[in-house]
């Protein structure tokens, strides 16, 4: 609420005549709760930019389970990734060996690298499997990162598998002798 005081401005003896001074004052109380209102509402109103995340799916701890069976997965639709030291990054498609599908290539980071490659063997993929006769399998990829290799490396790998919307990928850390040997290598 606001306060008006006035005083008595002078005396009455005589003299000059002056105006009287009024001394006023203002109550600020509800203005203060209203702006603390206002300040609470528009805080608990307001969205605040959420953390994005990534979906990862681990498998569960069983190491009692002694009847785990390998599962064996068509080498046409395998891909696998290797990363490297100094952001080197190299792929081969189906098992590593005489019997390789696609040979082994050095890629780099980004659209006009990995991305590219990504999208074509999807595509590679996807006409095998309709001519295989089962339209919904797609690929699979199979991520290596090594010792050597950057966490900021595998990140941009799995955007570039949520880019290209690879459903089925797995983040592997056993190497081959082979494999090893083809990340030394100079490109």
């Amino acid at each position: 609420m606001a306060e008006l005081n006035t005083g008595d401005g002078g005396g009455g003896k005589g003299g000059k005549v002056r105006s009287k001074k009024q001394n006023s004052k203002v109550d600020l109380t509800a203005m203060v709760d209203l702006a603390f209102l206002l300040i609470t509402f528009f805080m608990l109103t307001t969205t605040l930019s959420k953390p994005q995340s990534m979906d990862l799916t681990l498998p569960d701890k069983e190491d009692d389970n002694k009847d785990n069976k390998d599962v064996k997965v068509d080498e046409n639709r395998t891909m696998t990734i290797l990363l490297g030291e100094n952001g080197k990054l190299v792929r081969y498609v189906g098992v590593l060996g005489p019997t390789v599908i696609e040979a082994p290539k050095d890629f780099t980071y980004g659209k006009d690298g990995i991305r590219k490659e990504l999208i074509a063997r999807k595509e590679k993929v996807k006409q095998y499997s309709i001519s295989q006769g089962k339209p919904k399998n797609g690929m699979i990829v199979i991520i290596k990162p090594s010792n050597k290799s950057t966490y900021r490396n595998l990140v941009d790998v799995l955007d570039e598998m949520a880019i290209v919307g690879v459903d089925t990928y797995a983040i592997v850390n056993d190497f081959l002798p082979e494999e090893k040997v083809l990340l030394e290598a100079k490109k």
